[in-house]
């Protein structure tokens, strides 16, 4: 059907009836969701000019269309509400815009609004996303699917995908939040706009994050590496773990190396380097748990304390040292300085086992320096004492 009209809007003022002119007294309605085709009987007079069309409006009748071609036959009233009863009139109108009396009441409703698909599965325990599929429609006017989303115990609805095409019956909706609800349903939209009921309502629960790692231990007391061991994860697709790092404990956590055992060696070429640590299980589809609250923080083995030295003394022929070390020393190196022949002379004495060094290749007269290190059981030196400088006095 054609409309071939002139669409008015606002009321228009009272008509001129002149009962001389035709009236058009049958009307054949042909109906759809959204318009109403309308035919009637052309009336060819000299004195018709076109066709007046008026819709009810809360109890008066409006005029909807001015048809200037008398020859024209069929109008459609379009973007109406679907399964709605509406009542007409039509009059054929004059050159002088005077009209006929108004036809019988016509009265055609709307179809009810399209189904929506029959068939909707929501795909669970999926990471961060829902996967719907459907059943693709059977009318072949559809163009496209609606999917609208509903967050559980929430009665508002939000469009959140739209899928051209009738026969395409997939829509995966990405970036949700673990462990939680989801609601859907989708309309099926036509060609000309037309929008069906919604399909059933269908749940889904996205995947949970695994679960967060305990028993962590961490070491302090190893040379240049910090050793951490914890509980394994108990998630059936569990993937690996991964080990973030820091500084500080306030600072970024970076990512700092991954495994598949409960068990993690950070090598550092540092003693008493402090790091803080966070570690997290992660799945098979890459979601990692929770990174603890607090921090795990560990240290390499710090280097011993220097010596102190006690006491340096001669007895007019070679020189006597003695010193404190730390609990931890195993034994000690000696290093002892003096001017021979213009230049500086250094030499090392290792392999001291106690508190004490006797040195007797001295010369008396002779400025000797000398500083003490301490060894642990890692083979870590300590930092030199403090120097102590010492001569045999000539006689």
């Amino acid at each position: 059907m054609l409309s071939g009209c002139e669409k008015i809007l606002e009321t228009p003022k009272e008509p001129v009836v002149d009962s001389s002119l035709p009236r058009i007294e049958s009307v054949k309605t042909l109906s759809d969701i959204t318009e109403i085709g309308f035919e009637w009987v052309p009336s060819y007079g000299d004195r018709v000019s076109g066709y007046y069309i008026y819709r009810q409006d809360n109890g008066k009748m409006k005029k909807i269309a001015t048809i200037k071609d008398k020859y024209t036959s069929h109008y459609v009233d379009t973007k109406l509400t679907p399964d709605t009863q509406y009542n007409y009139r039509f009059s054929t109108f004059s050159e002088e815009k005077r009209e006929s009396e108004p036809s019988p009441l016509v009265t055609a409703s709307t179809i009810g609004a399209m189904e929506s698909v029959t068939f909707v599965k929501a795909i669970t325990g999926l990471p961060n996303r829902v996967k719907l599929v459907w059943r693709p429609h059977a009318m072949e006017r559809v163009e496209s699917y609606i999917i609208e989303r509903n967050e559980f115990k929430s009665t508002k609805w939000e469009e959140v995908g739209k899928i051209d095409g009738r026969l395409n019956a997939e829509y995966i909706d990405a970036g949700l939040k673990d462990n939680y609800v989801y609601r859907y349903r989708v309309k099926v939209k036509t060609f000309d706009g037309i929008l069906s009921k919604p399909s059933e309502i269908v749940e889904a629960h996205t995947k949970p994050l695994p679960k967060p790692i305990t028993g962590i231990q961490v070491t302090t007391n190893l040379p240049k590496k910090i050793v951490l061991n914890w509980n394994p994860a108990s998630e059936s697709d569990f993937s690996h773990y991964k080990i973030y790092r820091s500084a500080n404990s306030t600072m970024f956590y970076a990512f700092h190396g991954k495994t598949k055992s409960t068990e993690f060696e950070d090598l550092i070429n540092d003693n008493g380097k402090t790091y803080y640590y966070k570690i997290v299980a992660v799945d098979v589809d890459g979601l990692e748990s929770k990174q603890q609250d607090n921090p795990i923080v560990g240290s390499t083995l710090a280097s011993l304390t220097p010596p102190v030295v006690q006491s340096v003394k001669h007895d007019g022929r070679s020189i006597f040292i003695t010193w404190s070390g730390h609990e931890n020393s195993i034994k000690y190196n000696v290093t002892r300085e003096y001017q021979s022949g213009g230049s500086t002379k250094k030499q090392n004495f290792t392999g001291i086992f106690d508190t004490n060094y006797h040195d007797q290749d001295t010369v008396v007269g002779v400025e000797y320096k000398y500083n003490i290190i301490a060894i642990d059981k890692f083979g870590i030196a300590s930092k030199p004492s403090d120097s102590v400088i010492i001569t045999i006095p000539r006689d």
